[in-house]
């Protein structure tokens, strides 16, 4: 296990790399973001994750790229919700009208704590103050990283000292082949229903059945290019742990996703451009999938979506488990 500093950033805070390994993979982290920058497993000669050497990139067109996001992951509409009679307002960094991935300064901007460092798992921790982006409350936030048993493990917890909207997600992009594109891999999700959305990616009035639609991956089939940037219903609230998704490379490479979260976000990674990757890799459009684990979008505006609210006392928990055979 090492926690190597590789950068400083403007402001003069330091950037950390942390590398954990565990059997045959190896993970590495970056302090910046809680971003898992690179991933790999033997007998496999390319990285399972998008990730960028140079960590300026993060700041820029990767920005979300492998990073926890939060506080509250995907969009809230107009960056606004109303919470115990009164309407707060939060910072419209998406088009100018709309809150995205906890707003311009989100979790994948701040620089988080190593509270523990063991060879095949990282405690890592950071704490939003109250009004930071608009959101009430004093949140604080931890996140365990693991290997284990060919898996890449996290378990996210937070506590607040006001009422607020909760929700993290992992926002890494999947390419199991190495290849150019993800259009070839192969996608299962269970789940029978999924969030319409309008030109502004906002969820739409209602939840909409798959069948029949280019929606429906509850046979694995292949992703494509029909454009996918939509949170699929996997249960009313959150579960116990269960296996939501299956994503199949072209090589046979295998990742199964577990978790005990209400919906899942399928996004094909179709506004790269050009972007430098690992080990001189260009990422273009659909160089990688990512499958987000997370509260339905825009729930804080939404009573019939799941409950998003998290209040004094109260613990948030996620599991995500992306689990890997060959």
């Amino acid at each position: 296990m090492t926690a190597d500093a590789v950068t400083t950033l403007p402001d003069g805070q330091e950037i950390r790399r942390i590398t954990l390994r565990s059997g045959s993979m190896t993970a590495q982290l970056l302090t910046l973001g809680a971003i898992v920058q690179d991933l790999r497993i033997e007998g496999v000669d390319h990285p399972l994750v998008l990730g960028c050497d140079d960590i300026a990139d993060y700041l820029g067109q990767a920005r979300y790229m492998g990073a926890i996001v939060g506080r509250f992951a995907n969009r809230i509409a107009r960056a606004r919700f109303p919470l115990d009679g009164a309407i707060c307002q939060t910072d419209p960094n998406f088009l100018g009208r709309h809150t995205l991935h906890g707003g311009s300064e989100g979790l994948d901007l701040q620089i988080w704590r190593i509270d523990e460092l063991a060879k095949d798992h990282a405690l890592l921790s950071v704490t939003l103050p109250d009004g930071h982006m608009g959101f009430p409350g004093n949140l604080q936030i931890r996140a365990r990283i693991a290997l284990e048993d060919q898996a890449l493990v996290f378990d996210l917890q937070a506590e607040t000292d006001a009422p607020t909207p909760c929700s993290l997600a992992h926002h890494g992009y999947f390419n199991l082949d190495g290849g150019a594109d993800i259009v070839g891999h192969r996608l299962w999700i269970d789940a029978a229903q999924y969030l319409p959305v309008d030109q502004d990616m906002i969820p739409l009035p209602g939840i909409a059945e798959l069948a029949g639609t280019a929606f429906d991956f509850r046979q694995l089939r292949e992703i494509g290019d029909s454009g996918y940037d939509h949170n699929f219903c996997l249960s009313r609230d959150a579960t116990r742990p269960r296996r939501v998704a299956q994503l199949t490379g072209r090589s046979g490479l295998s990742m199964s996703v577990i978790t005990d979260a209400p919906g899942l976000q399928l996004y094909d990674g179709r506004h790269f451009a050009d972007l430098p990757g690992l080990q001189g890799r260009r990422y273009g459009p659909r160089s990688g999938v990512a499958l987000e684990t997370q509260i339905w979008p825009d729930a804080p505006n939404r009573p019939d979506f799941p409950h998003s609210i998290l209040r004094p006392g109260q613990t948030y928990r996620h599991h995500i488990r992306y689990g890997f055979s060959l």
